[in-house]
């Protein structure tokens, strides 16, 4: 193809959203250029879960060939770079990346994901997407009945622990300090024959990035297969920010049911605009984008 640096829609992000947006869009026959730097935030997950024709796979072996699929679309490029700065323009829009390339763009979309903040607990990143879980219809099935914890506090616990008693009965919360839970959840609890645990919690033993034990404060040790915990994130992306797009209490990217941002012309998908953290869904959403995106330029055009 035409190796030109405008296009009709950009894409910031080529994992599952970002590479469903742009078959959606070359199937369209729109000139897309996919801009991906190459770090997923799920690098570390062993295998993807919950995704028909997909279930157990690697997420880079469905993400290889979901990029040779796309690429079967000529006016559809990849280009690995990171993107660091974007700005509104006459033409639409401009992005630049940190080897100061520019590309310009009628569209822009994002489906950049977001960045997990690691706690300050030895041995947490280690076994964080392998052993340490944020979703058990990603992995549950894979650790049910198991001894399982939970690291959380206050709704946040309780909730998961309504939810993990559906996989197993062997739970245990971990608030890592004093707990913060109502009379009303501490009754539930205790019905349930969860304990809760506000020990200090010193260090994550693991072999192989798998969650062998919580060392506690006071050196004991619980033993476990599996532990539960949603860490603070951030978006991996700052160029929404600086186009002024607004942003759910949440953190992620704020879109309407069309998967439209706040700022006219932009879209998002995937894990940046959606806390519901699957493949599935990223590349549901992407597939929704890349049609809103091309029945916006329609209007436009005719």
């Amino acid at each position: 193809m035409t190796q030109t640096t405008h296009f009709d829609v950009i894409i910031i992000g080529g994992s599952y959203a970002g590479l469903s947006a742009g078959m959606a869009l070359g199937r369209a026959l729109r000139k897309v250029l996919i801009l991906d730097s190459g770090t997923p935030c799920n690098q570390k997950t062993p295998h993807s879960h919950n995704f028909l024709t997909q279930d157990g796979e690697t997420p880079s072996s469905i993400a290889e060939k979901a990029r040779k699929q796309v690429l079967n679309y000529p006016t559809v490029r990849i280009h690995q770079g990171l993107a660091i700065s974007g700005m509104k323009t006459t033409l639409g829009f401009e992005i630049t990346t940190e080897k100061g390339e520019h590309f310009t763009s009628k569209k822009l979309i994002f489906g950049t994901g977001l960045r997990d903040i690691m706690p300050d607990i030895k041995g947490y990143s280690d076994c964080w997407g392998t052993s340490i879980l944020h979703c058990p219809y990603c992995h549950g099935y894979e650790v049910r009945h198991q001894t399982t914890g939970i690291l959380a506090n206050g709704d946040v616990a309780f909730h998961y622990a309504e939810l993990l008693s559906n996989w197993t009965q062997k739970l245990t919360i971990y608030t890592n300090g004093l707990s913060d839970f109502s009379d009303e959840q501490r009754a539930k609890l205790s019905e349930h024959q969860i304990s809760v645990v506000e020990k200090t919690i010193t260090e994550l033993a693991h072999e192989n990035n798998l969650i062998k034990a919580i060392v506690l404060s006071d050196q004991t040790q619980a033993e476990l297969k599996a532990l539960y915990s949603r860490p603070d994130f951030t978006q991996q992306c700052s160029i929404p920010e600086q186009l002024n797009c607004e942003m759910t209490e949440q953190g992620t990217i704020k879109i309407d049911p069309f998967q439209k941002t706040t700022v006219e012309g932009v879209f998002a998908c995937g894990d940046c605009s959606n806390p519901m953290r699957s493949v599935s869904l990223a590349v549901a959403s992407g597939t929704t984008v890349g049609a809103m995106v091309n029945m916006e330029l329609v209007h436009e055009a005719f």
